[in-house]
């Protein structure tokens, strides 16, 4: 069974908890998602945009 995409709670929220919503779905370590997170906010595009939306789309863990 798969895990449901949502965005962490407090404990292992840093912002808006995207990134280790991200993370714990494909089952990737928190810190790096937002290192690379960080690291691709240097290259141009529309990155903090995408994290923005992620973040009001994505349903909060505290709702399950």
């Amino acid at each position: 069974m798969t895990q449901a995409l949502v965005r962490t709670d407090r404990t292992n929220r840093v912002i808006g908890g995207v990134c280790g919503g991200l993370a714990r779905r494909y089952g990737w370590n928190a810190k790096v998602v937002r290192l690379a997170f960080v690291a691709s906010c240097l290259l141009p595009g529309p990155q903090l945009l995408i994290y923005i939306l992620l973040w009001i789309v994505m349903p909060s863990e505290r709702r399950y």
